[in-house]
């Protein structure tokens, strides 16, 4: 998979928005390969975790958020199932359930219905291992400040407002991939 053709359909050469898509995704890659490669025994796949992780964002230039130079009409919260359609429209559905389920660490059914937010009422939680990663890394860096890593400790405040199970999700990643 060329992700670069992918990205080069959005997100024209020399646009801001493309600089700070390809930072923050090459941030989290990054930081999801030093995962893979400090843990062995997890089997993940290394081409698969960089293809997605470079992806998981895609979606983000069809939303409404100037602050990263993004001026579409689509909430921000639904970037993830909107480059989910981008990628399964391209082919990659695999790739797809990443930029679902990455946004906060998943977003449960019931916190979609309780914090009445515009996502189809169903779970987007990361499942697979490789899901699990990339979600793990991208809470260490904000598109919005690209040249700062979170703490741990920053990264689960950050997840806060997704609700207590987030919390725990993360909190359980942290244990496992550190």
């Amino acid at each position: 998979m060329d992700y670069l053709a992918i990205i080069n359909q959005y997100y024209p050469q020399g646009s801001k928005v493309r600089d700070i898509l390809l930072t923050h995704s090459e941030s989290v890659t990054r930081k999801a390969l030093q995962i893979v490669d400090k843990h062995p025994e997890l089997k993940l796949d290394c081409t698969f975790i960089q293809e997605a992780a470079m992806l998981h964002d895609i979606g983000i230039i069809k939303c409404d958020a100037p602050g990263i130079q993004c001026f579409g009409t689509e909430p921000y919260i639904k970037h993830g199932i909107i480059g989910a359609d981008m990628l399964r429209a391209a082919g990659y559905p695999k790739h797809a359930r990443v930029c679902e389920r990455h946004t906060g660490a998943g977003i449960a059914l019931q916190d979609i219905i309780d914090q009445h937010l515009p996502l189809p009422h169903q779970d987007f939680l990361p499942e697979t291992m490789e899901e699990q990663v990339i979600c793990y890394a991208d809470k260490f860096y904000s598109k919005t400040h690209l040249d700062r890593v979170r703490t741990p400790e920053q990264a689960l405040k950050s997840l806060e407002r997704f609700g207590k199970e987030g919390v725990k999700r993360f909190t359980r990643w942290m244990q496992l991939f550190e």
